[in-house]
């Protein structure tokens, strides 16, 4: 029972739902980038490259061998290390696209979280806690100011 307390009080935070949020957004990021890839970078990249495909880049192994029937008779056998550059430039472009999400992301965060940056608004909490702040403040002084006043 409390198995499934746990279950209900994780999903209702919301924690279940940023995640999917986070997949969701995750697997639609990917098809971009697999994209801008593929269509975008590698064509000028084969253009430099005397037009060479680099997906088809692999070193063979063992041929593949056919019968005499044309049936097969042994698979190609080969490492495809052009597929794998291509995979190494998508994982470097997303790598460099979230390091720049993440860091404007910061920035807004420390910019708002600036107490002197007047052009960010302050969320009503904080003011709310800051003014509290200021009346206990303003309540020890007159308190201290009392205490002073009877001692003498």
């Amino acid at each position: 029972m409390k198995f499934f307390q746990e279950f209900k009080d994780f999903a209702v935070k919301g924690n279940m739902m940023d995640m999917a949020i986070g997949i969701i957004i995750g697997a639609a990021f990917n098809k971009v980038i697999d994209v801008l890839v593929k269509k975008i970078l590698m064509p000028p990249l084969s253009l430099l490259s005397s037009g060479i495909n680099l997906q088809d880049k692999k070193l063979v192994l063992r041929d593949k061998e056919v019968g005499v029937s044309g049936d097969l008779i042994h698979e190609e056998v080969a490492i495809g290390y052009g597929e794998f550059f291509e995979v190494m430039v998508d994982f470097f472009i997303i790598g460099l696209t979230i390091f720049i999400v993440v860091k404007f992301m910061n920035r807004l965060k420390e910019r708002a979280q600036d107490p002197t940056d007047q052009t960010v608004k302050t969320p009503k909490d904080i003011e709310l806690l800051t003014h509290i702040s200021d009346l206990m403040e303003e309540q020890n002084s007159l308190l201290k100011g009392n205490r002073g006043e009877k001692d003498v």
